[in-house]
């Protein structure tokens, strides 16, 4: 009958794939598979999970290719469906497989009796009562919010409500230094510390993990206590994750990864850059962290930035003049860390000096802290100079327009966005420069760098202009 055919094709790819692995392989992953449809030459199976599907992939994918076209032909596909949970029974992965089977307890002599170990002590499974290393001032009420972090925020939100059971898992906040990465990814932990106490929150930053890994595999040869303790965790927040660097460090992450997502447990990551930009990372780190929901962090805007200093004069229980408070969000435009500096260093330099708080001393204590960097250069700055450069308008050069002069006069400008304005984001120059997307941006980037490897004139105007805009640098 045509309606059973699906099945008997894949039991019939199933007796090929069977040969040419091990029965341990052919038991774990692909017995809990299930044929549910086929259309034409495309055949459609059942899964456990995205996880389930993405390491068929990874480490099958070619047999199954092979065997599906001795069945179907050269048009074959594949098509899955991931089983809903509730209708999914347990899976035992054996550590042979490349992922670590559960533990039985083993004591370990490092564990502190006050019950409340550093996280860089590995307990084992004997018990896990741990500081979950978060600072307490990082919080949501703590948090301004505008357009550079709303999406984040919103995020973050809802995944203190219902840590793991959302589609943000994991979460990834990428942006530049200053913008609030860490704050944010410490206010989701606190929130959920406070409102799930039984839950096992950690923070710990992608230097500590590698940290732990090498001492864990060099010096105490405990690597499956370290994997156990981190496989125990219910919200792991990793603050740089970018600084994982390493096969040793992003093995055992992936495997850590896999384990916590699987049992529903809640990821938080940070990075300085997106995941596609991850380039020390291995590719399948980089489509896991795309599995849930990757949100940037941008340069705050003008209302953000004096709402935040505001709100800090607040909470020092300090008061300063409007106008100061205004002056500085004007010139400093960067981030929230250098924002709150200048503010704080403001308050020391009026309280030791006996001086009110001016726009004059405000001043002074901005041209300390920002020092030659701070000489207002903007997007805008940028584009201007080039449309002059080319004698083009702003109108052209943000415009749609194909002509070879303008786009080299558009792509110049995002280059020299990126790389002469501190903390720039990619996503920022495309909005100030017609709404372009920002991987629109990274190709632009691109190809300017290679255009001045290989055309002196091109290579000419770039400088030009580098000099127009930076003429001390």
């Amino acid at each position: 009958m045509e309606e059973a055919r699906h099945i008997t094709v894949w039991e019939n790819c199933l007796r090929i794939i069977e040969q040419n692995v091990t029965p341990q392989q052919f038991a774990t992953w692909f017995r809990p598979t299930r044929a549910v449809a086929i259309l034409d030459s495309t055949l459609t199976i059942e899964v456990p999970s995205d996880w389930f599907r993405q390491y068929l992939e990874d480490s099958f994918l070619d047999l199954i290719s092979k065997t599906l076209r001795r069945e179907l032909g050269a048009a074959a596909r594949l098509v899955y469906r991931i089983r809903p949970v509730a209708d999914q029974a347990s899976m035992n992965v054996s550590a042979a497989e490349g992922l670590p089977a559960m533990n039985r307890p083993i004591p370990v002599s490092t564990i502190q009796p006050s019950g409340n170990p550093s996280p860089l002590v590995y307990p084992g499974l004997k018990r896990l009562t741990i500081n979950p290393r978060l600072n307490p001032v990082y919080r949501f009420s703590t948090l301004i919010e505008g357009e550079c972090n709303r999406l984040g925020i919103t995020a973050g939100v809802d995944i203190s409500a219902k840590p793991g059971k959302t589609p943000f898992n994991p979460l990834f906040i990428f942006g530049g230094p200053g913008l609030g990465k860490t704050h944010l990814a410490q206010a989701i932990g606190n929130a959920i510390h406070e409102k799930y106490p039984e839950l096992v929150v950690l923070y710990v930053t992608g230097n500590e993990f590698k940290t732990q890994y090498m001492d864990a595999v060099s010096v105490r040869n405990k690597l499956t206590d370290f994997l156990a303790y981190y496989m125990k965790i219910d919200v792991l927040i990793v603050d740089d994750i970018q600084d994982l660097v390493g096969a040793g460090n992003q093995n055992a992450f992936f495997n850590i990864f896999n384990h916590l997502h699987q049992n529903g447990k809640q990821l938080i990551l940070s990075s300085d850059r997106a995941p596609k930009d991850l380039s020390n990372f291995e590719d399948r780190l980089r489509s896991r962290f795309k599995w849930g929901l990757a949100v940037e962090l941008t340069r705050p805007d003008f209302q953000t930035r004096l709402a935040m200093l505001r709100t800090r004069c607040q909470r020092e229980g300090i008061v300063v003049d409007d106008k100061v408070l205004e002056h500085i969000a004007l010139k400093i435009k960067n981030n929230f860390r250098e924002l709150e500096g200048t503010l704080l260093s403001l308050i020391a330099h009026s309280t030791y000096t006996h001086k009110d708080c001016t726009v004059e001393l405000a001043n002074q204590v901005i041209g300390h802290i920002v020092g030659e960097e701070q000489n207002n250069l903007t997007i805008e700055n940028v584009q201007q100079s080039v449309c002059e450069y080319f004698n083009i308008t702003r109108e052209e050069l943000i415009s749609a327009s194909r002509k070879r002069q303008i786009v080299q006069a558009r792509q110049i400008a995002m280059y020299l966005s990126r790389n002469l304005i501190p903390n720039c984001s990619l996503s920022t120059i495309g909005e100030e420069i017609g709404g372009k997307d920002h991987s629109t941006v990274l190709h632009s980037c691109s190809i300017v760098q290679d255009l001045m490897s290989t055309d002196r004139l091109f290579k000419k105007y770039v400088l030009d202009l580098e000099n127009i805009l930076r003429p001390n640098a």
